[in-house]
């Protein structure tokens, strides 16, 4: 039972073959004389034509069944210009059935009836649609067009352990309760990180890893519990230079996998400008409609909104809408508002433009001049539609307006989805305070390097400091980031100390990983990106659910398998455990 083609292969110079094919059967099709069957497997379509001699076996045939066809490649007489095989089908001469199958609980094609859960509950199923077939498979491209990039450059494929110590800073670790150490754990990786840096202590220079990684969280649209990254490290390079090895990597993926050629060197934004300009850390770039700041030109404005947002050393920022006053009711500007309180916003204050004046429910608080001098710092024309949010934090009024940006920017179709717009976000801050706690944390993480310039601020002025670290956005989303690594045994300590870590803590947290510092350090930085981020966006996916081959759901588990699971007693006690019930606990 041999195979001499798949079924996207055949053409029309192959006409006059025998040839011999397998696969599902996609759909059938019974003409009386003539019984038409698509035969599907992953390389695509091809049709085969079963005369009356072969009625017993094909009425056996259903929908799914594996089948073995042995035929004549001829020309259609009504080709179909939409398939690759479409201007020839195979007469069949022989035709086995391999395996039977029942009816399948949804429509396998690009198109299916079934919701989420169903095709996750028979994701074996859902993945022989060629839709999501395609996106595997696309995927699996990206990482073949990733290695033979590193590998180019002279990078190290290299792996790290999946059980590792837990490390409290961060997101949740998965623990992994040990059977020969009773009463300790392992933890599975949230990321590489130290392992990374302790190779380029080792001396490998430039590591690579197509990284699994697993972080206890709540799951959404862009994030799993468990997820693989692009892990790079380098020694002896600046940030020029890890940029750089990062662009020409994307650089090539989107050549090898869309034919795309991306102009480098991508373009450069900071920290600080993204916000001010888009109100987020991971601006799409494709459109503009960007955050005005009007804190100088509502100043003496007497609405009560603005006035104490101000008073408060608040800010008062707008978008203008360009054209857009007439398609805005005032029940959909409701639902603006609703975005807007999403993120914490009080409300939405807003102002259609109309033969050069200001009208609106706050136009009254506005003297003439005052109104000028809004249309003129928005860039205001009659049509336009004026957005308004105040408030005493500055991640609120940015919050809120970057959620507002992001809806107004699909809603009205104000860029191509099919435009890809990659931009690096630089000079992060090193700390953020936390009220709560009353203290900070890494922005990025505990080993990142601040900026040459600020090395005195880490003490001093530590909400000031900035980190030489980097983020790569492309659409709006966050693919991933790096910085450059302290390699100094007294900065590292310095940063542990301005994070609240005593000497205790440092030693039984970190104590192997700054002991290796002692031994000499190459300056070292790098990056890691998600590849299923990137899957994503490439094949223009709603969901990472859609480029990984067995997801887990928004409640934390897995349709098909039903994990996670309650295990045996006996399991438990070999552990020391006991698992006390919900309403106990």
């Amino acid at each position: 039972m041999n195979r001499t083609h798949h079924n996207g292969e055949l053409r029309i110079e192959n006409v006059g073959e025998i040839v011999e094919l397998k696969g599902w059967v996609a759909k059938k099709r019974n003409l009386g004389a003539l019984v038409f069957i698509d035969l599907r497997d992953r390389y695509g379509i091809t049709q085969v034509i079963c005369d009356e001699s072969m009625e017993t076996v094909t009425k056996e045939v259903k929908n799914e069944f594996v089948i073995h066809v042995v035929g004549k490649v001829v020309e259609r007489s009504s080709k179909n210009p939409k398939m690759p095989t479409g201007d020839i089908e195979i007469e069949a001469t022989k035709l086995d059935i391999i395996s039977p199958a029942a009816l399948t609980p949804m429509i396998i094609a690009d198109e299916t009836d079934a919701l989420e859960e169903t095709r996750l509950v028979y994701r074996y199923l859902d993945l022989r649609r060629p839709k999501i077939q395609q996106n595997i498979l696309l995927r699996h491209q990206i990482t073949k067009s990733i290695r033979h990039y590193l590998d180019d450059l002279d990078f190290v494929d290299i792996e790290t352990p999946y059980l590792t110590r837990s490390t409290p800073e961060g997101a949740r670790d998965f623990l992994v309760p040990s059977r020969v150490h009773n009463g300790k754990f392992f933890a599975l990786p949230q990321s590489p990180q130290q392992f990374k840096q302790l190779l380029m202590i080792a001396g490998f220079e430039k590591y690579y890893q197509i990284a699994r990684c697993f972080r206890d969280e709540d799951l959404r649209a862009d994030r799993q519990l468990e997820f693989t990254q692009v892990d790079v490290e380098m020694s002896f390079m600046n940030t020029d230079e890890i940029l750089a090895v990062c662009e020409g990597m994307m650089a090539k993926v989107m050549k090898d996998v869309k034919g795309i050629d991306l102009p480098l060197p991508l373009k450069r934004m900071t920290w600080q400008e993204a916000m001010e300009r888009y109100g987020i850390d991971k601006p799409d770039i494709r459109f503009d409609l960007e955050l005005v700041n009007l804190n100088e030109t509502v100043k003496d404005v007497d609405f009560v909104v603005f006035k104490s947002a101000l008073n408060a050393n608040g800010h008062v920022k707008g978008i203008n809408v360009i054209n857009q006053a007439a398609h805005y009711s005032r029940k959909a500007l409701d639902k603006l508002t609703d975005i807007a309180k999403t993120y914490k916003a009080k409300g939405l204050a807003w102002m259609k433009v109309n033969q050069g004046k200001a009208e609106g429910p706050i136009a009254k608080f506005f003297n003439e001049e005052q109104t000028q001098a809004l249309l003129e710092a928005m860039n205001a024309h009659d049509g336009d539609l004026l957005l308004f949010v105040a408030d005493a934090k500055y991640e609120v009024v940015c919050d809120a307006l970057a959620a507002l940006r992001n809806h107004l920017g699909k809603e009205l179709n104000l860029y191509d989805p099919e435009s890809f717009a990659f931009l690096w976000v630089t000079d992060f801050p090193m700390f953020e305070y936390d009220e709560e706690t009353q203290r900070y944390y890494a922005k990025h993480h505990p080993f990142t390097r601040p900026k040459e310039s600020d090395l005195e601020l880490i003490e001093k002025d530590p909400a000031n400091c900035l980190a030489d670290a980097y983020d790569i956005v492309l659409n709006g989303f966050e693919l991933g980031g790096g910085s450059i690594r302290i390699h100094e045994q007294d900065l590292q300590k310095r940063v542990f100390n301005a994070l609240g870590f005593s000497d205790e803590q440092i030693q039984r947290q970190f104590g192997y990983f700054v002991e290796a510092f002692k031994y000499g350090t190459p300056p070292h930085g790098g990056f890691a990106l998600g590849l299923d981020r990137i899957a994503m966006l490439l094949t223009q996916s709603e969901s990472l659910r859609d480029v990984i081959a067995f997801p887990k759901i928004s409640s934390s588990s897995c349709p098909m398998t039903k994990a996670p699971t309650a295990v045996d007693q006996g399991q438990l006690e070999e552990l020391g455990l006991e698992v006390i019930a919900d309403d106990e606990a």
